[in-house]
């Protein structure tokens, strides 16, 4: 059955039960839904999350793995956030990064060498430790892609390294070390959305 829509409708989600394929995308575009509504639609309604939504933190010169995790994630079932693919034009960066971690349930840290000297990271891990506080959770997944964090003095970083494990993707352009390092990082996500 074809649908003519002449102009935006009202339509209230909680209150209608739509069929889970492509034809409900149609319909709610065509009503004049927000493209951010259906998104939440489709997450929520036909593929829930199976795992807690990471926002990833690091820096831009850790890009390639950054990237890689993420559509890894992805294709698992995590939803990601993570400021090059995610950010609109316009956004003011640090407001806009404040608001990702306030609503991602954790902060996927890839700590390297690029990350100790990265005022941004340092100020994400102060914004998830606040959440933390606030929450009485924890929301840090830290992992390292070498031994700086091992090795630095910075407050931050050696509080983590005091207080959490740090998961080790020390070796992740060998595609077996990658895949069990992110194999791990899947198995205590889905632990800790259990738990």
């Amino acid at each position: 059955m074809e649908i003519e829509h002449r102009g935006p409708s009202i339509v209230q989600l909680h209150s209608i039960k739509l069929p889970q394929d492509d034809s409900t995308f149609h319909f709610l575009h065509s009503t004049g839904v927000p493209d951010e509504w259906i998104d939440l639609y489709r997450v929520q309604m036909m593929s829930p999350i199976q795992y807690h939504s990471l926002f990833i933190s690091y820096s831009s010169k850790d890009d390639i793995l950054a990237r890689r995790l993420h559509a890894d994630l992805q294709m698992k079932g995590v939803r990601c956030w993570f400021a090059p693919e995610d950010m609109k034009i316009g956004d003011k960066i640090r407001a806009r990064i404040n608001e990702a971690i306030h609503l991602q349930d954790k902060l996927l840290l890839l700590l390297s060498e690029h990350a100790m000297a990265s005022i941004w990271v340092e100020d994400e891990v102060e914004a998830a430790l606040e959440k933390e506080q606030r929450q009485q959770r924890e929301m840090l997944f830290p992992v390292r892609l070498d031994e700086s964090v091992m090795q630095t003095s910075q407050a931050w970083a050696a509080k983590l390294r005091r207080t959490r494990h740090i998961g080790d993707f020390t070796h992740w352009a060998d595609p077996q070390a990658y895949q069990s390092a992110f194999e791990r990082l899947l198995r205590d996500l889905k632990a800790e959305k259990q738990s």
